[in-house]
C-alpha cells in the first residue's frame, strides 16, 4: 500500500510540473513572446514526457511491489 501511495504522489508531483509548464507556456503566448505553433508543440512535447514519467512511475511500482511480497 505504501509504494502505491508514494507512487500516486510522485505521478501527482510530474502532473503538477507539467500545469505549471503549461501555464508559462500559455502566457508567453498570450505576450506574444511565442506563436500559437510553438506552443502547440511545446505542449505535445511537455505530455510526452509526462507520459514517459508516469509510465516509468508505473514500472517503478511494480517492481517493487512484487519485490516486497517476493520478500
Amino acid at each position: 500500500k505504501e509504494v502505491r501511495k508514494k507512487g500516486e504522489n510522485a505521478k501527482i508531483a510530474v502532473r503538477n510540473i507539467r500545469r505549471e509548464a503549461l501555464d508559462f507556456f500559455k502566457k508567453a503566448e498570450s505576450k506574444k513572446e511565442i506563436s500559437e505553433d510553438i506552443l502547440k508543440d511545446l505542449e505535445d512535447k511537455v505530455q510526452e514526457i509526462t507520459d514517459k514519467y508516469v509510465e516509468n512511475i508505473d514500472k517503478n511500482i511494480e517492481t517493487k511491489s512484487a519485490d516486497i511480497l517476493s520478500v
